[in-house]
C-alpha cells in the first residue's frame, strides 16, 4: 500500500490542488446538472476546498523558491489543517441533517430555486436558501455532507502521511 501511495505523497501539493478542484467541480455539477441548490453549510464546505486549493497552489510555488525546500513538510501540515477543517464543517452539517444538533438560525430555509424565486430576486425580493437540515442527496444511507466528511478525513490522513514522508526525506 505504501508503494502505491508514494507517487501521490511525493507530489502531495499538486494532488491536494487537484483534489480541491475536483471536489469543487463535483459540487458545482450537482448544483448545475443535478438541480441541487446548496444550503449555507454546503457553501461553507466549498470554502474549505477553496482554501485548501489556494494553500496547495501557493505551496507549490513556495517550495520551488530558493530555500523553499525547508517548507515542504510545513505545507503538508497546513494542508492537513485545511482538510481537517473541512472534516469539521462537513461533520457538523451531517449532524445537522441527522438532527443530532440544530443548525444555524440562518439555515432554516426551505425554499427551492424556481423561476418565481428568481423573478422575486430580480424584483428586489429575498432569496430563500435550502434548509440545512434536509439532505439534498443520499447514497447508501449517507448524505453528501457525510460523504464529504469521510473524503476530507481521508485527505487529512494523506496530508499527514505526506508531511511525515517529507520529514523522513529531510
Amino acid at each position: 500500500m505504501a508503494m502505491l501511495l508514494r507517487p501521490f505523497l511525493d507530489r502531495w501539493r499538486l494532488v491536494a490542488l487537484l483534489i480541491s478542484a475536483g471536489m469543487l467541480t463535483t459540487a458545482h455539477a450537482f448544483q448545475t446538472f443535478g438541480g441541487l441548490a446548496p444550503c449555507e453549510l454546503c457553501l461553507k464546505q466549498r470554502t474549505a476546498y477553496w482554501v485548501a486549493g489556494g494553500i496547495a497552489a501557493a505551496a507549490m510555488i513556495l517550495v520551488r523558491l530558493p530555500g523553499g525546500a525547508r517548507w515542504r513538510e510545513a505545507t503538508c501540515w497546513l494542508l492537513a489543517l485545511a482538510f481537517l477543517t473541512s472534516v469539521g464543517v462537513a461533520g457538523y452539517h451531517a449532524g445537522v441533517e441527522a438532527k443530532f444538533w440544530p443548525g444555524p438560525q440562518s439555515c432554516s430555509g426551505g425554499g427551492a430555486v424556481t423561476m418565481a424565486a428568481l423573478k422575486d430576486l430580480l424584483n428586489g425580493g429575498g432569496v430563500k436558501m435550502p434548509a440545512c437540515d434536509r439532505p439534498a442527496w443520499v447514497f447508501l444511507g449517507v448524505s453528501m455532507a457525510g460523504w464529504n466528511a469521510l473524503a476530507s478525513a481521508i485527505f487529512t490522513a494523506l496530508s499527514v502521511a505526506a508531511a511525515l514522508r517529507e520529514r523522513s526525506k529531510a
